[in-house]
């Protein structure tokens, strides 16, 4: 089966256009020996085949090792929501890995608020190797939420690339 994956970018703070706020919509942090990251993760990619969801235990121990990466749950009125995972790279750059909302919460109208959210934490993330985040990117592909593209882009990030694989 053929697989699209768009990456998108978004340079500077001031190009994010913020999502219709949701009153009691948040991000909690959570550490990397807390189950909800595996939890959270399997819930949300599941139905989109996210590789990452199936992950087996080793390749969850190597994930979990990364000392920068930081993971945030998505709260709607306190209940978990959602998820994100946000890893600052080298000079300046911050890649969310992860970011999406558990089945029961999709089609809410929230993902707009959430991915608001998740893209000011990732600004305000400690950079590496430059004395401020420069470049926050992530891919999606054409099996995710038939609205995750759009909301992206409707967000201000802009694709940078694409390509094309056979799965």
């Amino acid at each position: 089966m053929e697989r699209t994956i768009t990456y998108l970018e978004m340079t500077e703070p001031g190009q994010l256009r913020p999502g219709r706020v949701v009153p009691g919509l948040a991000l909690r942090r959570t550490d990397s020996t807390s189950p909800l990251v595996r939890t959270l993760t399997a819930r949300i990619g599941t139905p989109y085949g996210w590789r990452s969801a199936a992950r087996t235990p080793e390749q969850w121990d190597e994930w979990l090792a990364h000392p920068l990466r930081r993971y945030w749950v998505i709260t709607a009125q306190d209940e978990t929501a959602g998820f994100t995972a946000l890893e600052p790279q080298a000079d300046g750059d911050l890649r969310i890995t992860t970011f999406g909302l558990l089945p029961e919460y999709v089609g809410r109208g929230l993902g707009g608020h959430a991915l608001t959210l998740a893209l000011r934490q990732a600004w305000a993330t400690e950079a590496v190797g430059a004395p401020r985040v420069r470049r926050v990117w992530l891919s999606t592909n054409n099996r995710d939420h038939p609205n995750a593209l759009r909301n992206y882009e409707a967000r201000g990030m802009r694709p940078f690339r694409t390509e094309t694989r056979q799965d």
